[in-house]
């Protein structure tokens, strides 16, 4: 990775770094999946490393497992830990209300059961992830592989009578073959443009036959950090009803993770 960050890289780190001040020894993390969580990981990490944190992370998919492994967080399942202090994950849309669309990196199903199990979530985002509605960001659902040719038409028909601007879904590929989830699940894209109410849709798509859930985040989510290219952070709390803002300052060329790799 280069030396100098590049904007949208900006705005995850500081996103990333400021979600760390609600970190604290002894906690048991929920560790999300994807570019921005992993910014999170990394920043744990060197806390592990240099200021003596001591944390244990429960992640959401297998490649955050490795790479929490690769900078010194233990690791351990959401089965030993039982119960989370703290989830910290990213997102693909968040609107006003902090609901949210998560799975654009495959895992919704996962990501989910950790959220769901913890006292709070915090969602680490760029500003480019904040939206008035949800929808412009395909909407994932996690399917069995049994069967889901009849899963997307039995969607595709449910979709109809719903406040959505499309009802068109496509079959997530890896290459030549079908995405397989960590659970040996695929997953159905749903191209719906806009939605009008995510809460209604959550429950009709989770009681399709083969669906397994859906990437719908909704009433889930505490806290929004929000990055900006400059090093601005938001932080939303829905639950105080409060916004705040900080600054991180640059120095070209100095970055915390170059021996890191991308």
């Amino acid at each position: 990775m280069p030396a100098d960050l590049s904007p949208i890289d900006k705005a995850k780190f500081v996103a990333a770094r400021r979600a760390c001040d609600y970190v604290e020894s002894g906690m048991k993390l929920g560790l999300g999946t994807g570019s921005t969580a992993a910014w999170l990981v990394r920043c744990l990490g060197e806390m592990v490393r240099d200021d003596g944190l001591r944390i244990k992370g429960v992640p959401t998919s297998t490649r955050t497992a490795e790479l929490a492994r690769d900078v010194g967080i233990e690791v351990i399942s959401l089965d030993e830990a039982k119960w989370l202090d703290l989830t910290i994950d990213g997102a693909d849309e968040f609107d006003g209300a902090l609901n949210l669309i998560k799975g654009g990196g495959g895992a919704l199903l996962q990501e989910k059961i950790v959220a769901t199990a913890s006292d709070r979530m915090i969602v680490i985002a760029d500003v480019s992830k904040k939206v008035e509605t949800l929808g412009a960001f395909p909407l994932p659902i996690e399917v069995i592989p049994f069967g889901w040719q009849t899963s997307k038409v039995l969607v595709e028909e449910a979709l109809i009578g719903l406040d959505v601007m499309g009802s068109t879904s496509t079959l997530r590929m890896n290459g030549q073959t079908p995405f397989v989830t960590d659970e040996g699940n695929h997953i159905l894209d749903l191209h719906l443009n806009r939605i009008g109410n995510a809460r209604q849709l959550a429950l009709v798509l989770n009681q399709i036959p083969g669906v397994v859930e859906n990437g719908l985040f909704i009433d889930i989510c505490d806290i929004v950090v929000t990055g900006y290219a400059d090093g601005r952070v938001e932080v939303h709390d829905i639950n105080k009803g409060e916004t705040d803002e900080t600054r991180y300052d640059f120095l070209d060329g100095d970055n915390l993770f170059a021996d890191l790799g991308d």
